[in-house]
């Protein structure tokens, strides 16, 4: 038995899902989550991982072993650390230095909000030293100062916290809960925007706390600050920012914004037409900002991405990673400030790369299958830290020695140990009618063979500018190969790893042409001797319950097709998705120029379905609304002369996403006994709480 036999043994398996690396380079806070004890939501801890000794020599045996560093129930997240070695923390604890009465009056009775947190690096016990009335989120620090800087949200005309609460208490007071908006966008994912908007607030530590109360220093930002990514400069005298500007018919164009911290004078770094520059980095040094630089979509072509520096006083930015033909995903600094480390999508994996301020070419850090994430280069340049996962491994701590490119990693003790998955993992690959290679990886059970032959999975991913590369704890194949299916995982065209030209093959053509790469490679795989081509099934979430509507209108060779949040009447969508601007850059308007609205909508072809379905959604999902959901529903059901088997798992208070344990656990359920039924041949058992 694994915890992949039992769903609740793996909804419980602890997850690392955050690295951040002392000043002194001799230990890593490690972010943890696992469900709370009442099993009903996750939450997060804070664990030490060791990882220098004081005489500077690498770690081993018990002298590395992980302890947690924060206890208490509610969790703690967000870790960032000042130059003395404190560490900086948000949580949603009660103080335990404040009286009741104080803790409403903060708005903290309740736990309801996060706090900022500081555990001193001397030891002792962690002291809330900011409690605004929004909460805390976004905490970064100075490398060399004793400043940080942190946002908090607070409603328009509020001036300060103080300010903040009182207006807070009034619209309680009236029982006010109305928004005005006057620009899109109204809602992001799974929650409304506003009244409250983001603002950057910053402070000086001192003896364990604030030396003075923290400045304001975005006092009328709007929705500027929305989903953006901050840092302060190592003097602590400058902040860098993402900062979203409207941009026309409901758009929104991103730049990059530099903050006086003394005074809030704000400039602007980078700004250009039909370009988005985000997720700034100051260079050690405080005289460069690293950024992504992503051109926006258009009718025509896909946008790309790149990284680009700037000096920090302004000037023309330089490209980093000229003739690379990789989207950048994540990056940062070498200490030296004389390079920049960068994840990109390759070929199923996602490598960690280096470029050079100085026009060499980049070069590659990894070569094995791993996906590597929160990347914290050791301060003495010779090693770098991050999290390594892979389809078939969780996130996990590792140390990659920079004087040795191309060698494996080194695995340092985890916090939640080993996990071991039910099976084995191989690559497959197929010709698609255009003569494009389309690859994937395949989890196979571990007994399948030419004897035993597995059911086939086709399982297509969201994005759908994304690959199958990584680890997911939400999209899980062992579950499946655990219960003995062989589980395909491809990247069609508009995945990412395979260069600008793989993407632009669908690009305006999300149905045809990625459903004939699916069916290639479904094709070749189904011709395996260990894989069952007579039981077979489709299933996919986002982009890819998109794509499971598309195939149950384009063919009958499934046994049953899962469709979780997926599109359905792309014109419907269109005017009740959170963000309408970005599928008029794609589609164009619906009003205007309805042909790829009608040439890749599923609904269209809604008389062709005859395989079983099973949809699945989230009230909550405001990016793929339930209307979605409920329209197919409604189409499945009411057709003349009845339809094959349907039916329709609904989450009232969930989002895109499954996030709670116990929903999770019946999600899967809900979906291994509609494939049970429909592939194995078994007979339908409902689960028991539903």
């Amino acid at each position: 038995m694994t915890p992949f036999d039992d769903l609740h043994s793996y909804v419980s398996i602890p997850r690392v899902t955050g690295l951040a690396l002392s000043p002194d380079g001799t230990w890593l806070a490690a972010t943890v989550q696992q469900p709370d004890p009442d099993g009903k939501k996750y939450s997060t801890g804070i664990w030490r991982v060791p990882v220098i000794g004081p005489g500077g020599q690498l770690l081993t045996g018990p002298s590395a072993q992980p302890s947690r560093l924060t206890q208490s129930a509610q969790g703690e997240d967000s870790p960032a650390f000042l130059p003395d070695g404190s560490l900086l923390f948000a949580s949603r604890r009660p103080d335990p230095a404040a009286g009741a009465a104080d803790r409403k009056e903060a708005g903290q009775d309740d736990g309801a909000r996060p706090a900022l947190w500081l555990l001193p690096a001397v030891g002792g016990d962690a002291r809330r030293i900011a409690a605004p009335p929004g909460g805390v989120g976004g905490i970064a620090a100075a490398r060399d100062a004793p400043g940080l800087m942190f946002t908090s949200p607070m409603l328009p005309g509020a001036t300060g916290p103080d300010g903040d609460a009182r207006l807070r208490q009034q619209r309680k007071d009236a029982g006010v809960s109305a928004i005005l908006h006057e620009a899109a966008p109204v809602r992001y994912w799974d929650h409304d925007l506003g009244p409250d908007q983001l603002r950057l607030l910053a402070a000086m530590a001192a003896d364990g706390g604030l030396a003075a109360p923290p400045r304001d220093l975005t006092p009328r930002p709007g929705r500027a600050l929305d989903e953006q990514h901050a840092e302060l400069a190592p003097d602590g005298s400058l902040a860098v920012t993402g900062w979203a500007v409207p941009d026309g018919a409901g758009d929104i164009r991103v730049e990059i914004a530099v903050i006086d911290t003394a005074t809030g004078a704000r400039r602007t770094l980078l700004a250009a037409p039909a370009r988005d520059f985000t997720s700034p980095h100051i260079s050690p040094d405080g005289a460069l900002v690293v950024c992504t630089a992503r051109t926006q979509d258009d009718y025509d072509r896909p946008g790309d991405a790149t990284l680009v520096a700037v000096p920090v006083t302004g000037g023309e930015p330089t490209d980093l990673l000229a003739g690379l033909d990789r989207r950048p995903e994540e990056a940062a600094w070498a200490p030296d400030s004389r390079a920049v480390y960068f994840t990109a999508d390759d070929h199923g994996r996602r490598p960690v790369f280096r470029a050079g301020l100085t026009g060499s070419a980049v070069a590659r850090i990894t070569t094995d299958d791993g996906a590597y994430t929160h990347l914290c280069p050791s301060p003495d340049g010779r090693f770098l830290y991050a999290l390594r996962a892979a389809v078939d491994s969780p996130p996990a701590p590792v140390r990659l020695d920079l004087a040795l490119p191309g060698s494996p990693p080194h695995y340092l003790p985890s916090p939640t140990g080993q996990v071991q998955v039910p099976g084995r993992l191989t690559e497959v690959e197929a010709t698609a009618d255009d003569g494009a290679v389309i690859r994937g990886w395949l989890a196979l059970p571990a007994a399948a063979s030419e004897h035993q032959p597995a059911p086939l999975l086709l399982w297509v991913h969201g994005g759908p500018r994304m690959s199958w590369n990584s680890w997911s704890w939400r999209w899980n194949p062992w579950l499946m190969a655990a219960r003995g299916y062989a589980v395909l995982l491809p990247d069609p065209g508009l995945s990412t790893g395979y260069g600008h030209d793989f993407v632009a093959r669908g690009h305006g053509d999300w149905g045809a042409r990625p459903f004939a790469d699916l069916m290639a490679i479904t094709d070749a795989t189904a011709a395996r001797p260990d894989v069952d081509a007579a039981r077979m099934a489709a299933m996919g979430g986002s982009y890819g319950g998109y794509m499971a509507n598309w195939i149950a209108g384009h063919t009958g060779r499934f046994n049953a097709i899962v469709s979780h949040a997926g599109l359905w009447a792309l014109d419907q969508m269109f005017g009740t998705t959170d963000l309408p601007a970005y599928w008029r850059r794609l589609f164009g308007d619906p009003l205007t120029r309805p042909e790829r609205y009608r040439a890749s909508s599923p609904h269209h072809h809604a008389a062709g379905i005859g395989t079983p379905m099973l949809v699945i959604h989230g009230d909550k999902d405001y990016r793929v609304p339930v209307s979605e959901a409920l329209r197919l529903w409604a189409e499945l059901t009411t057709r003349p002369g009845g339809a094959p088997d349907m039916k329709f798992l609904y989450f009232p208070d969930e989002n895109h996403w499954i996030l709670s344990p116990g929903h999770a656990v019946v999600w899967y359920q809900v979906v291994l006994a509609f494939l049970a039924t429909h592939v194995l041949g078994e007979p339908w058992q409902r689960p028991d709480l539903l």
